[in-house]
């Protein structure tokens, strides 16, 4: 069954002055400070995903215009934040060292889209703002995948 198991604990990262890290179109960068796990929902799977203490995020990469619609920390920023993971990862779920996937291989982008809007139902997100995010990232995410 599809679930969170953890609250999602971040911190902003800063500079040395204390001023935000910023991405190129202004959005905050943030850690984990505590991991976050989600149970991916195939029936019997037994996969989960954890998104280690010192991974980071932007959370939603939703354009700033869309903000007052779609903000970056809506009620998706969990799902936002294991999305943002298998991208940084290439669906391989290795970071500092360690796996942090419970499957034997790594997520496609397709894969790592689909747990995005799986994870986003799980959270009650209504299901035309989850096809909104969901298409968007289809369309414009492969730029990410990886980075």
């Amino acid at each position: 069954m599809s679930r969170f198991t953890d609250h999602l604990g971040l911190q902003m990262i800063e500079d040395a002055a204390g001023r935000p890290v910023l991405t190129a179109d202004g959005r905050a960068q943030w850690s984990l400070i505590e991991p976050l796990t989600y149970d991916v929902g195939r029936e019997g799977s037994g996969e989960s995903i954890t998104v280690p203490v010192g991974a980071t995020t932007d959370l939603a990469s939703i354009p700033r215009p869309a903000w007052s619609l779609l903000p970056p920390d809506g009620p998706w920023a969990k799902a936002a934040v294991v999305h943002d993971f298998l991208y940084r990862t290439r669906g391989t779920g290795v970071f500092a060292g360690h796996r942090w996937i419970t499957r034997a291989q790594g997520y496609s982008r397709a894969q790592s889209d689909q747990i995005l809007d799986e994870a986003m139902a799980v959270l009650g997100v209504p299901t035309d703002l989850r096809v909104i995010i969901f298409e968007a990232v289809r369309l414009g995410g492969a730029a990410g995948w990886g980075l």
